[in-house]
């Protein structure tokens, strides 16, 4: 009896624990040469993204549920500064006007939720301008074209250089 309290007691504590940290969105790995990126790829629904569902000025995980995670391969370069062989987390700051692009070397980070507690672990920032689309992006996406990463979702795309 004494061992199925303290199982009962060990689940409560755990299953809320899962709960909070559920995918919610499909996920993707894309890759490109030197560079992979894993992340949630959430859907626009109807809803205003950029200003709206996503403030303008905030950090965000570039994706859904856990952050969006880069990897180098081998030492490469990003938004034109030199990057380490390793996996960052990747945080953006969107505005309309420009996205600051991020990399953080604090891994596993759920949502961007405690990166200011990590913010002392970006190991670079890059700003890229912001192109408006005429069609709207449903899913956030993320693919690599011309030795650009790009991000598009809703009528906003941003490019990277990276190799």
């Amino acid at each position: 009896m004494k061992s199925f309290l303290m199982a009962l007691i060990a689940i409560s504590f755990v299953l809320p624990a899962c709960a909070q940290q559920q995918r919610k969105s499909p996920h993707e790995t894309v890759s490109e040469g030197n560079i992979s990126v894993t992340y949630g790829r959430p859907s626009k629904k109807g809803r205003d993204i950029f200003g709206g569902l996503e403030p303008y000025g905030k950090v965000w995980r570039a994706g859904a549920d856990e952050a969006t995670e880069i990897t180098f391969k081998a030492d490469g370069s990003f938004g034109g500064q030199p990057v380490k062989a390793g996996t960052y987390t990747l945080f953006v700051i969107p505005t309309q006007t420009e996205w600051t692009i991020i990399l953080n070397s604090q891994l596993k980070q759920w949502g961007a939720y405690e990166y200011e507690k990590h913010k002392s672990k970006d190991v670079l920032q890059v700003k890229v301008p912001v192109k408006n689309l005429d069609a709207v992006v449903e899913m956030f996406t993320i693919r690599f074209s011309g030795g650009q990463m790009i991000m598009e979702w809703d009528k906003t795309q941003v490019a990277v250089p990276a190799s």
